[in-house]
């Protein structure tokens, strides 16, 4: 499980991320709005801590944002250091889902953020997404800044494979188990299928997202990642 932290105070982030860590989830942490928006709409995760109050862009207007600009319907669960009725309507009012107060307890926090992330998955459509890309598991539908692409069938493993270990480098024995099993190919195989995966979700676009590590492998990952 993967979880956004939005939250300007160092050590309340940390820990928040050491406890979620411990417990097993992947934390990406954020000091202010603007970053918190950016890992948001470009990230894939099942939920979000985010503080009410942030330099750069506060947590209401992130919200805000993210439910109604890009229609992420990810699960938020707001923070904020003030108990009072108009900020909850005012969270609720902008699409968060759960709202604690604090000082809080990280055991309540953990218990509350897995009952709106299991909500969520129980509801939510099977995509995965790596900056502007989205890979939609039920209908098979790749597409980049809403254009749908057309992949080949070894094209679309590699590229599940990819976006589910973003920003991670997958090594070429992991793509040629993933297609091949214990089968391979020549060298060649790995080599032209990621040159066609390249062309197909890189080549019109200003930011390529496919990377090679040399030596090591690929991996795909939005700007600054």
């Amino acid at each position: 499980m993967r979880i956004l932290v939005i939250e300007d105070h160092k050590d309340i982030l940390a820990n928040i991320s050491d406890y979620f860590s411990l417990k097993g989830w992947e934390v990406t942490g954020a000091l202010d709005g603007l970053t918190g928006l950016h890992h948001a709409v470009t990230g894939n995760y099942d939920a979000i801590i985010l503080d009410l109050m942030l330099p750069g862009m506060d947590g209401i207007l992130i919200c805000k944002t993210l439910r109604e600009n890009t229609k992420h319907q990810v699960p938020i669960l707001m923070l904020t250091a003030r108990d009072q009725l108009e900020d909850r309507i005012s969270g609720f009012s902008v699409g968060a889902d759960d709202y604690i107060v604090k000082p809080f307890s990280l055991a309540e926090l953990l218990a509350r953020v897995e009952v709106i992330a299991r909500r969520f998955t129980g509801l939510k459509k099977q995509v995965i997404q790596v900056h502007d890309l989205t890979y939609d598991l039920d209908s098979l539908e790749v597409r980049r800044a809403g254009k749908l692409l057309k992949l080949n069938p070894t094209n679309m493993v590699f590229l599940e494979l990819l976006m589910r270990k973003s920003p991670n480098v997958v090594k070429r024995r992991e793509f040629e188990q993933a297609v091949w099993g214990g089968d391979v190919p020549d060298s060649d195989s790995l080599r032209t299928n990621i040159y066609t995966l390249r062309k197909t979700i890189d080549k019109s676009y200003d930011e390529p997202l496919l990377h090679t590590v040399h030596g090591m492998g690929y991996r795909l990952a939005g700007p600054k990642s």
